[in-house]
């Protein structure tokens, strides 16, 4: 109890009451907003740590990991308080992002119930972590540090508005925990990712594209290492070109990762000198990881001198681990010696973003806390909105919702699936080919319109539109009797994306068959039997329409503003083809994609690039892409606001009038567990001019083996 109470004294009562405060939602609720996030749902990630001490060359055991974080929701980003006590982490619980204050358990042989329980006999578990941040605006907050005082929280948030489109709204800022006065470190115009504060938390280090910005990265950022005063972000600085991911290990030596012209990430060390009028430089910088491995988002700390922890990437190897590199012997990268900590404890499990603390004893990381066949991730995940809107991240992609709302149709690529909304019953597989996406017919209950056959695919790939009828739906407790499938195309040439009209007669979906993948409208029942005609027409692509409730407008995604160029916006067009217009679109070279219309028809929801990215892509498990977030907009082009704050890729989503009351949704029959997610794909390369083990001495107890 007492260490708890030393750890709320960093903020003032008053301050803490505030934090606590959870808003309500808006009276106002105009229904629910529901999409997607690639393999969010299943990272279950908690906050671990391996001891460093008494010797590095004898693996650590199973028994001697720590789980540091309490396996509320989703825990990562972990960082050592200066007295090495306390923990700081990003958490997700409670439907926001926010970083959380809690004592750091250091008894290897305690359970985690153990080591929360208070110490003075008491032998009830300790409070719930303390937020440390205002819960609004809603925002991403991401990559804590306390200043050597516990006075000062250094971090990224996305709480700002960019000023253009396509610019990140990442930003490292300051707040005075005793006052709660939060002060921006980061210049306006400007983007900051990863920072670290120095041990003597003088000076903040962060990645920044600077003023050239992102221009649609996927993989590394194209980064550059700038310094700066953590009172006030003055005396600004670039310091290293080409780097990301800073980190201090003493006020004159700064480590950070680089990806190189051959592909492989590698760890630098920079020596840094203070010149008469106070500005930081760097005197010098060497690779000290050679290539042939991946290594990468490095810590290091002055409690533990010539030792910097990395995430590593080993040829052969699906999983990512942490090791440790011992470079005290000195005379350069050949006579550095690898210490594994991660993989003799949970070899089939991957491993980021690691930390040390501040004595030198513990290596933290994040890791999925359970198995292949570990906790059962949530069917709806509620998130706090900005809108009177319920907000929920469900565990499938392209959900919709059935017109009673009872019912939620989504794909798990491959896979269509049908689910009570109260989670009730399980989900239930209706076809268990690759399908994509879902919309729910408005007249005949219990009829899904999909496409099935390969995604991304060419214009004569062949992909068609069905009708899944769940046949006999009238039963209270939501049973499917009998399923059958009919075929609304002919001939193959990529149908897909179908929406209905609200009088359930037409049905609007996206062809290949002119050589260009454009819009066409055909007979909700019989399909091209009854009777199609084209909408749009030209040689670029129009997809992922949505038929507005009132009838009137049919929203798609197109590059026609630039056929072929990889970008996309939004249009509205009539039915009857005419008074097509642009909603919204991103900037050039944006993508903007999968419209649906609210319940009135007024505004649209959607997945946009607007917001760049808000963090390094490689500090997180794989996505295709690492930025979207979900908007709303009005259809006048007015009123533009964003939902989502993440480091994620959000897309796919839906909207329904009835609204759902904003908790976390759980499934009565469960289904596959967490860490079904993978490391980043583009980080599978080999190189067979430069083996993993040139250069290298491999560390294990007396014996030194190659890698």
């Amino acid at each position: 109890m007492a260490r708890r109470a030393e750890l709320l004294l960093l903020l003032p009562a008053a301050i803490l009451l505030l934090l606590a405060a959870t808003p309500a939602l808006s009276a106002a609720a105009a229904g629910t907003i529901v999409f997607t996030t690639l393999g969010r749902s299943r990272y279950a990630f908690d906050v671990y740590a391996l001891p460093l001490a008494p010797s590095l060359s004898i693996p650590a055991s199973p028994a001697a990991e720590l789980r540091l974080t309490d396996g509320a929701s989703v825990n990562y980003n972990g960082n050592f308080a200066p007295s090495s006590d306390a923990l700081l982490f990003v958490s997700e619980r409670n439907g926001s992002l926010n970083i959380y204050l809690s004592p750091a358990p250091t008894s290897s042989s305690a359970s985690r119930r153990e080591a929360l329980e208070v110490d003075d006999g008491d032998s009830s578990p300790a409070a719930p972590p303390t937020p440390l941040l205002p819960w609004d605006p809603v925002a991403l907050r991401d990559r804590p540090a306390l200043t050597r005082d516990g006075s000062r929280l250094v971090y990224v948030s996305t709480a700002v508005p960019a000023a253009a489109p396509r610019r990140s709204w990442a930003a490292v800022y300051a707040t005075h925990l005793p006052s709660g006065r939060a002060t921006r470190l980061t210049p306006p115009g400007v983007a900051d990712f990863s920072p670290a504060v120095s041990p003597s938390g003088d000076w903040a280090a962060a990645a920044s594209p600077g003023e050239h910005g992102w221009a649609g990265e996927v993989q590394d950022l194209r980064t550059d290492v700038y310094v700066f005063r953590t009172t006030d972000g003055s005396r600004r600085t670039l310091l290293v070109k080409n780097g990301g991911w800073p980190c201090w290990a003493d006020d004159a030596t700064l480590f950070f990762h680089r990806r190189d012209s051959d592909g492989w990430y590698g760890v630098y060390r920079a020596k840094i000198e203070v010149s008469d009028d106070g500005l930081l430089s760097a005197a010098s910088v060497e690779r000290i990881t050679p290539p042939g491995f991946h290594a990468f988002t490095p810590a290091a700390s002055p409690g533990a001198p010539g030792l910097v922890a990395v995430a590593t990437r080993r040829p052969g190897s699906e999983y990512r681990h942490i090791e440790v590199i011992d470079l005290s012997a000195g005379g350069g990268i050949e006579n550095a010696a690898y210490f594994e900590v991660t993989r003799p404890v949970a070899p089939r499990a991957h491993h980021f973003n690691p930390f040390v603390s501040p004595d030198g004893a513990r290596v933290g990381y994040h890791r999925c806390r359970g198995t292949g066949n570990g906790d059962s991730p949530l069917l709806l995940e509620s998130l706090k909105s900005p809108a009177s809107e319920s907000l929920f991240r469900i565990d499938g992609s392209y959900p919709s919702f059935s017109p009673d709302g009872r019912r939620i149709a989504f794909v798990g690529l491959p896979g269509l699936y049908v689910v009570n909304s109260d989670g009730s019953g399980g989900r239930r597989k209706i076809f268990s080919g690759n399908a994509f996406p879902t919309s729910w017919d408005w007249k005949r209950k219990g009829v899904i319109y999909t496409s099935i056959g390969p995604d991304f695919a060419s214009e004569s790939t062949e992909v068609d539109v069905v009708a899944v009828s769940l046949g006999d739906d009238n039963d209270d407790d939501g049973s499917i009797s009998q399923v059958s499938i009919k075929k609304l195309t002919v001939g193959g040439e990529n149908n897909a994306f179908p929406s209905p009209s609200p009088d359930g007669k037409w049905l609007v979906f996206r062809s290949g068959r002119s050589g260009h993948k454009n819009l066409y409208i055909m007979d909700a029942e019989e399909g091209e039997a009854g009777g199609i005609r084209r909408l749009t027409d030209g040689p670029w692509t129009d997809t992922m329409c949505n038929w507005s409730p009132d009838g009137e407008w049919i929203a798609f995604a197109s590059d026609r503003h630039n056929p072929g160029g990889g970008s996309f916006a939004i249009y509205m067009v009539h039915p009857n083809s005419t008074g097509l217009r642009r909603v919204v679109h991103s900037a050039d070279g944006g993508r903007t994609n999968h419209p649906w219309f609210s319940p009135d028809s007024k505004r649209m929801v959607f997945t946009s690039d607007l917001a760049a990215v808000s963090a390094e892509p490689i500090s997180n498990p794989h996505h295709y892409q690492p930025y979207g977030e979900i908007f709303t907009i009005n259809i006048d082009g007015s009123g533009l606001q964003r939902l989502t704050h993440n480091s994620f890729e959000d897309g796919t989503p839906s909207w329904t009038p009835h609204f759902l009351e904003p908790r976390d949704v759980g499934e009565t029959l469960r289904a596959s567990g967490s860490c079904g997610f993978q490391d980043c794909h583009w980080l599978s390369i080999e190189d067979d001019a430069q083996p993993a083990s040139v250069g290298l001495r491999y560390a294990h107890g007396n014996n030194k083996i190659g890698c």
